[in-house]
């Protein structure tokens, strides 16, 4: 992965974004379009174009672009989603459907699809799912046949981003050598695509079915010019493309929460603002932001690794995974809590909150749903349990404990060990032959080792070395706040949650187990929580400009 853009051509890039979709679509425009289920097309493009040029910052310098790393993509990404989601889904269409061509075409497919992207503005599109092939594109039934200077394609293809509006397509049929992917030109004769979807949210998106009859493409758009490296191309890149997704819950869910913090400033309820009231942040905006800021943590931290190049070959998948779950639950939960928090407002369409918690909501289905994200992260974790016998999570718990205590650290560790011990009792008692028990495990897993990767940037923010491109909202020493009431809550959950997992997977009349939980681990896990409200009363004086630390 390439070392990306420089800070100043970065944030150069985020202002504009910024002043061109607040020109071109204002808050009423936004809405209007809503209502109306408009993809703003002359939008997309002129962004894409010699306007704005925002696809420039995922196409490598060589086939002209600016070579952006996985880190800018994120903080490109965060701040499309915070400007418009289904805007956002639409840019970032075009960046999915050419990675089968970035990671698996060959030098020549590069130099004229991703050239294109780059100079003409070329808006892509991602053809994979299928009506019954949805996140298992193993099962997928559009297949390609070998005809003299080519491949006839037949087959559909469903909720596809950009599907009515691309000008060329990636899509993934079946080869005799198994799953490929083929550049399908719009026009193409047999090539069209349905009405475009009506949809719960993101509805300036375009998304709509495709429709391949007896399409023709010549042999050198097979992407790699080899048939049945389809799945692998694909699956390389879900570290990577899940990551951007993380970011746009992560940009969502803080737009829906900033909305909910200037309207509770403003507020007033039984002759004082909703803001000064504990019950109120402490429920509705405190915990929320705190979560959205371990999953920017996750987030980081995976974009440093995959531009390091930790990324290859979908080495970081699992830790994909467990950064697109975090960021779009929080975020998600974030925007629903924005909807409560503007009481009444909050629930009609004036307010931009309504729109925002309908858009967020896809984060959690696309590019994986949490469920099969939960999956990913229990399977793929249970074999590293396995493989180093229970060390795995011990050793990480040994190197957060190592951080300073300011951080949460401590507690941290503490959350990290009671998963290996949480882990290692479902392989003594043999409860991951219940799939449930490995979902749940997926979700503990994701919040101990957020509460980990949070605690070492407040420990890299307090000394004075973060990554030059983070996201600096929050001093050093109130992130370690927020890492210590991330880090209380992720132990809390994975004792408590992780005690009842283990007990439930019992018959009525099964003798109880020992969790491994129990005595004094979980003693210590309550031991950690005193200084919590402490610490959301100092979050909360700090969101709403009480305090400046």
């Amino acid at each position: 992965m390439a070392n990306g853009l420089d800070l100043g051509t970065l944030d150069l890039m985020l202002e504009a974004l910024g002043d061109f979709v607040h020109a071109a679509l204002p808050e009423e425009r936004q809405l209007e379009l809503d209502h109306a289920d408009t993809c703003p097309e002359d939008t997309v493009r002129a962004m894409c174009g010699d306007d704005l040029g925002v696809q420039l910052a995922f196409i490598p310098e060589e086939y002209g672009g600016l070579g952006g790393g996985a880190f800018d993509s994120y903080r490109i990404c965060e701040r499309l989603a915070r400007l418009d989601l289904g805007l956002a889904t639409s840019v970032f269409a075009t960046f999915l459907g050419g990675d089968p061509i970035l990671f698996g075409g060959t030098p020549e497919q590069k130099e004229r699809w991703l050239g294109r992207i780059a100079k003409e503005g070329l808006l892509f599109a991602y053809g994979a799912t299928e009506p019954e092939a949805g996140s298992d594109l193993g099962a997928l039934r559009t297949t390609a046949r070998p005809v003299e200077g080519g491949y006839r394609i037949n087959g559909r293809k469903q909720w596809i981003s950009n599907g009515s509006i691309a000008d060329v397509c990636c899509v993934l049929a079946l080869t005799p050598g198994g799953p490929s992917w083929f550049v399908v030109e719009r026009g193409t004769e047999g090539f069209s695509s349905a009405v475009p979807e009506d949809k719960h949210g993101i509805r300036l998106s375009n998304t709509a079915a495709l429709y391949l009859d007896e399409v023709f493409v010549p042999a050198e758009n097979l992407v790699g010019l080899t048939e049945g490296r389809g799945l692998t191309q694909a699956q390389h890149v879900f570290g990577y493309t899940r990551l951007m997704v993380a970011a746009f819950g992560l940009g969502a869910g803080w737009e829906a929460l900033d909305r909910a913090i200037g309207f509770s400033a403003d507020r007033v309820q039984a002759g004082t603002p909703l803001a000064a009231k504990q019950g109120y942040t402490h429920k509705l905006i405190v915990p929320h932001a705190v979560r959205l800021e371990a999953a920017r943590a996750f987030i980081e931290e995976t974009a440093t690794r995959i531009d390091a190049g930790e990324g290859a070959q979908g080495a970081l998948n699992t830790e994909g995974a467990i950064a697109k779950y975090l960021a779009s639950e929080a975020g998600n939960a974030a925007a629903e809590a924005a909807i409560q928090a503007h009481g009444g407002y909050g629930y009609t369409r004036p307010y931009l909150v309504e729109k925002i918690k309908r858009d967020v909501r896809i984060t959690t289905i696309y590019e994986g749903t949490s469920e099969i994200l939960e999956m990913t992260v229990a399977r793929d974790r249970w074999q590293q349990h396995l493989k180093t016998r229970g060390a795995h999570h011990s050793g990480l718990a040994r190197s957060v404990a190592a951080l300073p205590a300011e951080t949460g650290a401590g507690t941290a560790a503490l959350a990290l060990e009671c998963l290996g011990a949480l882990m290692e009792t479902c392989r003594t008692e043999r409860l991951t032959r219940n799939q449930h028990v490995l979902l749940r495990l997926g979700e503990l897993i994701a919040y101990g080792e957020a509460a980990g990767s949070l605690a070492r940037r407040a420990a890299t923010a307090l000394g004075g070395a973060p990554p030059e491109k983070t996201d600096r909202r929050f001093s050093p020493a109130v992130l370690s706040a927020i890492s210590r009431v991330f880090a209380r809550e992720a132990a809390m959950k994975i004792a408590e949650e992780g005690t009842r997992l283990v007990l439930g997977a019992l018959s009525p009349d099964g003798t109880a187990l020992r969790t491994g939980l129990e005595g004094p681990r979980l003693d210590a896990v309550h031991a950690a929580q005193p200084g919590l409200l402490a610490d959301m009363d100092l979050i909360a004086d700090v969101l709403y400009g009480r305090a400046d630390l």
